[in-house]
């Protein structure tokens, strides 16, 4: 076997060839790989997108308040070594909890709580927040958990159902189902607000889902109850009906008296202006009679007599003061 040995003079030589040209390109690449990576771990860049908002968290500092915790927005530039970026969505967020299987999560979610006579109410829940991007640090500092499905399911979920046992134990049943329902939910609402104020957390809408739901023995009294409720309005617009249509028949009965006394004062009026008015003619006629308009009219009656005597003399003769009557011969002519 064959050994060579090579000098200092040898390897300085053959690197000075192709092959050492080749391991300083290797060499060159192998150290802006390190350069790269070391860059990369020391500085990064995000984006916070549209609808959200960042806050950059210190991650070896001692941050101890929100005020600490800058709010980022755009690009963003940052030493994961130091500091960690976390988006908020600042968009609406809903959330229904049902005793549906097939609505949310598949399992019973349901809120329970209790009326002031200490019975039991189940009801499904809706509720619509917000995060307000302003208050995002002070969200994060109490929280700690950029996960909003769980705040959502927890923490929130919590607070809710609390609110609800404090106002509910001051409503009975029937407050919470009848005519006083929109009121204890806008004050269960205002419970929930307050606690998530300081956080920025707004409430945009709560409410119940269908109507709240009670044990079998108080259904059935509610039904009772809702069903005679239902049967003495009935019987109240019966009553109304048959008022409004006595009093119908009552007016139309007056109004129709009333026209037959204007027709009859009408008619009495007329009577009345019609004999005055005879009367007068009657005055009138008398006052124009007069001896000479007598003696006129007698001597007219008198001429239409003669005008129609045909010559004949009466065949009877009454004395002027006798009874008897005696005939006379006709004449011969």
């Amino acid at each position: 076997m064959t050994t060579t040995i090579f000098t200092n003079r040898d390897v300085r030589e053959r690197l000075g060839g192709n092959g050492g040209h080749t391991v300083r390109l290797a060499l060159i690449a192998a150290a802006a790989v390190m350069a790269m990576v070391i860059i990369t771990s020391i500085v990064r860049v995000t984006r916070i997108g549209a609808g959200y908002v960042g806050v950059e968290v210190n991650l070896a500092g001692s941050q101890r308040g929100a005020q600490e915790i800058p709010i980022r927005t755009g690009w963003v530039f940052y030493s994961p070594l130091k500091t960690q970026i976390i988006a908020f969505p600042t968009f609406v967020q809903t959330v229904k909890w049902t005793s549906d299987v097939n609505e949310g999560h598949p399992f019973n979610e349901e809120l329970v709580f209790n009326s002031k006579e200490g019975q039991e109410v189940r009801a499904d829940v809706s509720l619509s927040y917000a995060i307000d991007a302003v208050k995002v640090p002070d969200f994060y500092v109490k929280y700690r958990t950029d996960d909003l499905e769980r705040f959502t399911h927890g923490i929130l979920k919590d607070i809710v159902r609390n609110s609800l046992n404090e106002v509910a134990s001051t409503y009975t049943l029937e407050d919470i189902y009848g005519e006083n329902k929109a009121r204890f939910l806008r004050e269960a609402r205002a419970k929930v607000q307050e606690a998530l104020s300081p956080v920025g957390v707004q409430i945009q809408q709560f409410g119940f889902i269908g109507k709240p739901r009670f044990t079998a023995a108080i259904e059935q009294a509610i039904t009772q109850k809702t069903q005679a409720i239902t049967e003495a309005e009935r019987a109240r617009n019966q009553l109304a009906v048959t008022q409004a249509e006595m009093a119908k028949t009552v007016a139309e009965a007056e109004g129709e008296a009333r026209s037959q006394v204007e027709r009859a004062r009408g008619e009495a009026t007329s009577m009345i202006e019609r004999a005055h008015g005879e009367a007068e003619a009657n005055r009138l006629r008398q006052a124009s009679i007069t001896p000479q308009l007598l003696e006129w009219k007698r001597l007219e009656n008198q001429r239409a007599l003669v005008d129609k005597w045909n010559g004949d003399l009466p065949k009877t003769v009454l004395g002027g003061k006798e009874n008897l009557l005696m005939p006379l011969p006709t004449e011969q002519r």
